[in-house]
């Protein structure tokens, strides 16, 4: 799958659950323990209706004490295997599930960073979140229970069927052919589940969908007062969700029902044949007892493997999703080999770029776009809103690759370099910052793998952030809220130029940071702006005039074209565009 949609397969089958083996069988040492106690837990189940024929047959019946006790000893011995085993068995195979549960929330997490923003843009967020929660879940029971218990009532019937037959062979033959009756419905209903289970789950990623939607957006729902709208649509979501699960609950107990009933309504005959031949004289009372708690096994093991059916249908349309987000390949990679990165400070060229968003091919964003920024050159980049001004850096992060033309750093190729080394070296401060959950220190060094408390405070200090720093309660280590709530929008900023600064990149960029600070704080973060755009190359786009005259160089781009360039005078005197932009402080 090479795009950033998620595909549903064809075909939901329970096949899909092999996407798990990989996971699986990282751990084979605990899967061998896992079985041999699940093995020695069966055959204690096993051995105590053998046990308990031999208590009447000759005990009982002969009675002889001796034997009565030797056989109860045996019969507390399989019970002691069979709760030891059993227990043993638990520990394992939920230490299995849980580890591969873990493995396949990094894997699908790390498949999601990995992928362009054309992906989000096509995805919603609360239904990653979901498969990561919700189906991880599913498949945590499953490998952590349901597949051992599938496995041990699995056994329990064949060694009970075994047993069956050894112990009344003509009985054996007709449980054997009411079993197999049993089977065909259970499957047929187990088809039915899955359907609805998958359903059931894409209703509830729904539910995560628009949650995530309306809490990150609360500000603005508050503001327009719209929380009876978003809480009803939340209430509708919840709604539907709960309808699916419903139905796929109605369909489960319909599958559990019809195998219960029609397994022991099977026992109920067998047991009444053998009623008739211990009449006979054909079967002994020992071997009556031992043949009836051999079919309620048998019988106990067909209904949980009707049960566990339903189950492992959930389970595959649990993996199926995630398999969905492992199976799609980013569509941005570094190259096989990439060239070491070109030294400091940076020269960029866009040679003949041509771009359109792949959920917009038909629009062309830029078009033959050509210009250079020479090495340690600021240049501000201007033109009306949806020029291509953010387009620009957008490929610059190389979140997209060019239609056509190429762009080269110091004359490298971009797609020859190594994609996070590239972007490490890169320095970026956005107009809207974003804050991570974390202290300030966390958030000034989030560019970095490790600085000491010097570098810190350097980059704090050029960033004019480090005296609003201090006087938070624990300084650097003050908790910012979520997304720096408990900050200014200039404070924000500034950490943001800290953030840069501690990375000291060759090519800055930066989308004007100040353009809706007011006087004071626009002040603070120009000055920090200076000092950050030293001995570096920078490229700014530039919605305010101040900005636009500390550039060496200005970009008017109109329409995905480099229409004029120059020094604010001379565009000024010679462009139109740039002059209207200019008399409005070119705030977009």
């Amino acid at each position: 799958m090479a795009t950033g949609d998620l595909q549903r397969p064809a075909g939901r089958k329970i096949a899909s659950l092999g996407a798990l083996w990989p996971f699986v069988l990282r751990y084979r040492l605990q899967i061998i323990l896992a079985a041999i106690f699940l093995i020695l837990s069966a055959a204690g189940a096993l051995a105590i209706p053998a046990a308990v024929g031999q208590v009447i047959d000759r005990g009982f019946v002969a009675d002889d004490l001796e034997r009565i006790n030797r056989w109860f000893w045996l019969l507390f011995a399989a019970a002691a295997l069979m709760a030891v085993a059993g227990g043993l068995r638990f520990y394992w195979v939920s230490w299995l599930g849980q580890r591969v549960v873990a493995d396949i929330r990094s894997a699908v997490f790390d498949r999601v960073l990995s992928m362009s923003p054309e992906f989000f843009a096509r995805t919603r967020t609360g239904e990653v979140l979901s498969r990561l929660n919700t189906d991880t879940t599913l498949i945590e029971t499953l490998v952590g229970s349901t597949v051992s218990f599938g496995i041990r009532n699995g056994l329990m019937l064949i060694a009970s069927s075994i047993a069956l037959v050894l112990t009344a062979p003509s009985l054996a033959g007709v449980i054997g052919l009411l079993i197999i009756l049993i089977i065909v419905p259970v499957v047929l209903l187990g088809r039915w589940v899955r359907s609805l289970s998958r359903r059931a789950q894409d209703r509830v990623a729904d539910i995560s969908a628009l949650g995530d939607e309306s809490i990150n957006a609360m500000e603005t729902v508050q503001a327009f007062a719209q929380e009876a709208r978003e809480s009803q649509r939340f209430s509708n979501a919840v709604e539907a969700a709960v309808r699916s699960n419903h139905l796929r609950i109605a369909a489960s107990t319909v599958l559990i029902v019809t195998a219960i009933l029609l397994t022991f309504g099977a026992v109920t005959f067998v047991l009444w044949l053998g009623a008739r031949a211990v009449l006979e004289g054909t079967m002994t009372p020992g071997q009556l007892g031992q043949f009836v708690l051999y079919a309620v096994i048998a019988a106990g093991s067909t209904a949980g493997l009707s049960e566990i059916w339903g189950q492992l249908q959930r389970a595959a349309g649990a993996m199926e999703r995630l398999a969905e987000l492992l199976a799609i390949e980013p569509e941005i990679t570094s190259p096989p080999k990439p060239v070491p990165l070109p030294a400091s400070p940076w020269s960029v060229c866009f040679d003949q770029v041509s771009f359109a968003y792949p959920s917009r091919p038909e629009e062309k964003v830029l078009s033959r776009l050509s210009f250079e920024v020479h090495p340690g050159e600021t240049v501000a980049l201007v033109g009306p809103s949806g020029a291509g001004k953010s387009t620009i850096f957008q490929l610059l992060l190389r979140f997209y690759d060019p239609m056509e033309g190429r762009i080269q750093f110091s004359g490298v190729d971009l797609q020859r370099l190594d994609l996070r080394e590239f972007r490490r070296a890169l320095g970026l401060v956005p107009q809207n910052v974003v804050m991570f959950s974390g202290s300030a220190a966390d958030n000034i060094l989030y560019g970095v793998e490790e600085a000491d408390n010097e570098v810190l405070e350097q980059a704090a200090r050029a960033a004019h952030a480090d005296e609003f720093l201090q006087r938070l309660p624990e300084g650097y280590a003050t908790f910012l809220g979520e997304r720096g709530l408990r900050l200014s929008g200039g404070q924000r900023q500034r950490i943001a130029i800290a953030r840069a600064l501690v990375k000291n990149p060759p090519l800055l960029l930066l989308d004007e940071a100040t353009a809706s600070l007011d006087a004071e704080s626009e002040r603070e973060v120009q000055q920090a702006l200076e000092t950050l755009s030293e001995d570096r190359t920078v490229i700014v786009i530039a919605h305010r005039l101040a900005t636009v005259r500390r550039a060496d160089r200005i970009l008017v781009i109109d329409q995905g074209r480099l229409v004029a360039e120059g020094s604010h005078d001379q565009l000024v005197q010679s462009s139109k565009l740039y002059a209207r932009l200019a008399s409005l402080q070119f705030v977009d």
